[in-house]
């Protein structure tokens, strides 16, 4: 059964900090500009202590995303003694660091990357019968990267849907940036409760294209199913599974998990097909708990590449 989620659980908590420091909070556009800057300006050999800097700033000023992650941390790898706390927190934030890097290298400079397929005969399975199909990944490693492949590759068209940014700047940031890449076989979207960009993502699906969504993150108002994640629950999204569904199309599960300095392995997980029956709901929730085992596995294999900053337990 689904239900609808007014706060989106992955949205860091901001508060009174976000409204003193402006444009200078972590989700303020700053720091947007200052990354995307520096991962064209800056020679190679300085990234790697620039970023090993920043994420020491932030591992001693963001109390709050710390206590989230290490308590969602918990959930993935167990409890653990105080040392150990705080290395799973700094390889997590290092980790999202480097990500953040290599995204905007990605997007602005011609630097090379090394992209390796994992169990490419689900991808084949999928791809070969020339209907559409969604991909559903998850806030992991560099999540777009198995988004672009599609595109790069197969001269598939791609549509990518991405949440929306809490701060409005910094997602019309994003939209310039991403822009560089886009063309007639590679398109963002954020959602939206614009009932015509579900139209627009349905008629792509039945056109034979791709639709690009995550899985592990609900946004505010949106319809969720209630699943189970390291033996807790966790309501995820309804709205992949449901597209998909009203296109007669399978989910395809898909991650990218960093190995190394511009180095990515591209995972694919055994596609999951929407049953159509006559209980809706049912077939959908069925749906998002079978991607919800595959999104665990993956989390599992990299769980500091697992990045949602706001507290899915609390105690």
């Amino acid at each position: 059964m689904t239900s609808v989620t007014e706060i989106p659980p992955h949205a860091p908590q901001t508060g009174w900090a976000r409204r003193v420091l402006g444009d200078f909070h972590v989700t303020g556009l700053f720091w947007y500009r200052l990354h995307a800057w520096a991962a064209r300006a800056l020679p190679e050999p300085l990234l790697a202590p620039v970023i090993l800097a920043f994420t020491t700033l932030f591992f001693c000023t963001i109390f709050r995303i710390r206590r989230a992650v290490a308590s969602n941390l918990d959930a993935v790898l167990g409890p653990c003694g105080g040392l150990e706390r705080q290395r799973r927190l700094f390889r997590t934030f290092h980790a999202f660091a480097w990500c953040l890097t290599e995204r905007y290298e990605r997007l602005a400079t011609d630097r090379p990357f090394d992209v390796v397929i994992e169990a490419l005969p689900h991808w084949t399975a999928v791809a070969g019968s020339g209907r559409g199909f969604v991909m559903i990944s998850a806030h992991l490693g560099l999540y777009e990267a198995g988004s672009m492949l599609p595109a790069t590759e197969q001269s598939r068209p791609v549509h990518l849907v991405r949440e929306p940014e809490i701060d409005a700047r910094a997602q019309e940031f994003i939209r310039r940036s991403v822009a560089t890449v886009e063309g007639s076989r590679y398109r963002m979207h954020f959602q939206s409760d614009d009932p015509l960009q579900g139209l627009e993502l349905l008629e792509a699906l039945r056109h034979g294209e791709i639709v690009a969504m995550q899985g592990d993150r609900p946004r505010a108002r949106s319809r969720t199913v209630e699943a189970s994640v390291f033996g807790r629950p966790l309501s995820l999204p309804a709205g992949p599974a449901a597209l998909a569904r009203a296109a007669g199309v399978p989910l395809l599960p898909v991650f990218a998990v960093r190995e190394g300095r511009r180095r990515y392995r591209v995972v694919f997980r055994p596609p999951v097909e929407v049953a159509i029956t006559g209980d809706r709901d049912a077939d959908i929730a069925g749906a998002v708990r079978e991607t919800a085992a595959q999104i665990e596995s993956v989390i599992r294999r990299a769980p500091h590449q697992w990045f949602v900053f706001r507290e899915l337990w609390p105690a």
